[in-house]
């Protein structure tokens, strides 16, 4: 296939076949995302991006597409609730025609659970066919309960049991290190969510050992097991303290800056993962476009400054369009781009600032400090919020079967 014909996903992963694109969102949209997609593009361009889009992902064969696997949160399950209303609103209403004494929480729990068990079986055939080494979705704890690591590994257990192709997604919280050492006890993969500093990461390495150790001793099956670290770039520069503490010290950041700041944790954090050598994957998300330095303006230093990373991409829909709307404007990946070093002026201004410090250095944070760390607060506080919209939708379905 011509290179010009291809994805922007496509070229990315074409630098290192090791890398894995995977969907950020539940892949029961996808089809209906598409068809917007396509419906929107230029005349010109219509008929490839339909062929690129059937490329990346086919949820008839998920075994043929691009796509290596699928990460969701609470917000993104409450968009794919939202996006089939009327057929979610009869499965709901159904749990609750059961028995209605089992109360708002208990349905919602049961209807988290169907989501999960929907979009695991969409990628069954793909986990299938891989022999276990993709395919695999991811299905979060509730984010309400993250500092809580009984009820982290009381749920995590549950969600296991609905699918052999899951992970768990647990928080980079301190009780969340407790609970992933536990999983991977039992040989469950896990996905480390709400990570944005070398110290968490190196904390989940920590607990991943252990609990690999401890399950080889138990004599627990490994052979399938997968797990990923989750470095929420984007989100590390946009929610956390970076500006605040940038204004208050007098030093100019730009948007560069803060990118650079994202992409050198992830270097570091990608280069503390390869020489662990357990069986984990770096995954980047919240990934944005930006700065625009390209020959149009377009440019993503997310994708194109670790270009080469055996790593996972998660790109959800609005990405990926944004990455579609400026493909003209991006030049060809580097195999090496991620050894790429910040410019010396930049680090120096980093390295004034605190936030940056100690989420660069592998004890800039000690683990009873994760919990107060500015990205990962706002970013559960969001999470927390989707699980307590979905929570009303449930009990709106109660009052509709009283009233009526």
């Amino acid at each position: 296939m011509p290179m010009h014909d291809r994805h922007v996903l496509e070229k990315l992963q074409a630098v290192n076949p090791r890398a894995e694109i995977w969907w950020d969102s539940a892949p029961m949209v996808y089809a209906s995302w598409a068809e917007r997609v396509v419906a929107a593009a230029p005349p010109a361009k219509r008929d490839r991006w339909r062929d690129q889009l059937a490329r990346l992902f086919n949820p008839a064969a998920p075994e043929r597409s691009l796509f290596r696997g699928v990460t969701t949160n609470p917000p993104l399950s409450l968009a794919a609730l939202r996006q089939d209303l009327s057929r979610w609103t009869e499965i709901v209403r159904a749990f609750i025609r059961e028995d209605a004494a089992q109360g708002v929480e208990a349905v919602y729990w049961r209807t988290y659970r169907e989501i999960i068990r929907q979009g695991a079986q969409f990628m069954r055939p793909l986990w299938e066919a891989s022999g276990g080494r993709f395919g695999f979705l991811c299905a979060q704890v509730d984010p309400r309960d993250c500092f809580d690591a009984e009820r982290m590994l009381a749920q995590g257990l549950d969600l296991a049991l609905l699918a052999p192709n899951l992970l768990i997604k647990v928080p980079g919280t301190r009780e969340g290190y407790r609970v992933i050492e536990e999983l991977a006890a039992r040989g469950i993969g896990v996905n480390n969510t709400l990570s944005f500093t070398v110290p968490q990461f190196a904390a989940c390495l920590d607990a991943l050992e252990r609990g690999l150790a401890r399950a080889r001793r138990d004599g627990v099956d490994l052979s399938r097991f997968r797990s990923v670290i989750t470095h929420m770039s984007g989100r590390y520069g946009r929610l956390g303290d970076l500006p605040a503490q940038a204004e208050a010290r007098g030093i100019p950041l730009e948007e560069a800056d803060l990118r650079w700041a994202e992409i050198t944790i992830f270097q570091r954090a990608y280069r503390l993962v390869r020489a662990r050598g357990l069986p984990v994957k770096l995954l980047i998300s919240s990934m944005c476009i930006g700065p625009c330095n390209g020959p149009g303006g377009g440019a993503s230093w997310h994708l194109e400054k670790t270009s080469g990373a055996e790593v996972v991409y998660a790109c959800p829909p609005p990405f990926i369009e944004a990455l579609m709307a400026i493909e003209d404007d991006l030049g060809p990946f580097r195999p090496d781009a991620v050894e790429e070093e910040a410019p010396p002026a930049t680090l120096a201004k980093l390295r004034r600032l605190p936030y940056f410090v100690e989420a660069c250095e592998p004890d800039g944070l000690k683990p009873e400090q994760f919990n107060r760390h500015a990205a990962l607060i706002a970013t559960a506080a969001e999470f927390a919020r989707a699980t307590r919209h979905t929570v009303d939708f449930i009990a709106r379905q109660f009052e509709a079967l009283h009233t009526g």
